[in-house]
């Protein structure tokens, strides 16, 4: 059951919704680098996360890959699922270890079709998943890997409970689908303005301000975004201009 640490789409539910799912619920550990599902899977299960962070990423045939959303205590994994499709060419993997709840697709899509607050819900974060992933392609083709990195930093802050986050140099080239080498760059102009430290595959953000103030629009865009469909978000998870 949600404690004290949990995901707000799931608190955000009614007691009659609670009632049906929460004895279903498992809560299970996500290791970094785990994969959810891979591209084309069919989805069995979704994934409501509590402290981890997923990253929704499209692999090319060469291997090559870039990251067009992630997914944190704000919503779900698995939209693909109730949304009619049940599989998707994404692929979804474990960005910053933790735990979430797991919940079998059929349920949820049993609740889904009740069109009762659960559907409402899921909608609502489904646009909100949709702008940020239009917003992303946006962003990596008009602006700067220093401005990508910025608005990086600042979705997977959003989505943690304190200002450090485990991830080397080489999975964020991942994620953003750049060379290893421009993100070494890009974190060397930050750590240089007192914006993070890095140091063994951790960064620490120790300057938010500053570090919104470098990041281009498109933090601020999907922010607000975030904000106005789901309401149940606290002030601290959502924290764009």
């Amino acid at each position: 059951m949600p404690t004290t640490q949990h995901n707000y789409l799931l608190t955000a539910l009614s007691a009659e919704v609670q009632n049906r799912l929460f004895g279903k619920l498992e809560r299970v550990p996500l290791e970094l680098g785990q994969v959810l599902y891979e591209s084309g899977a069919t989805l069995h299960h979704v994934y409501f996360p509590i402290d981890s962070i997923v990253s929704l990423l499209y692999v090319m045939e060469s291997g090559a890959s870039a990251e067009i959303a992630v997914v944190g205590n704000e919503g779900v994994v698995g939209v693909s699922l109730f949304m009619g499709g049940e599989s998707t060419p994404s692929r979804a993997i474990v960005q910053s270890a933790g735990q979430a709840y797991r919940l079998p697709g059929d349920l949820v899509l049993d609740e889904f079709n009740r069109h009762g607050d659960l559907l409402l819900l899921l909608l609502r974060y489904t646009q909100a998943l949709i702008t940020q992933m239009a917003q992303t392609a946006v962003c990596n083709r008009h602006h700067t890997i220093d401005q990508q990195l910025c608005r990086w930093l600042l979705l997977s802050l959003d989505r943690l409970p304190d200002n450090r986050l485990a991830m080397t140099q080489d999975l964020i080239a991942n994620m953003l689908g750049v060379r290893r080498e421009g993100v070494t760059e890009a974190a060397g102009k930050l750590q240089r303005l007192a914006v993070i430290e890095y140091q063994r595959g951790q960064i620490t953000v120790l300057d938010r301000p500053e570090l919104e103030r470098l990041s281009c629009e498109c933090y601020a865009v999907v922010s607000r975004e975030t904000r106005r469909l789901l309401p149940y978000l606290p002030p601290f998870a959502s924290r764009g201009n």
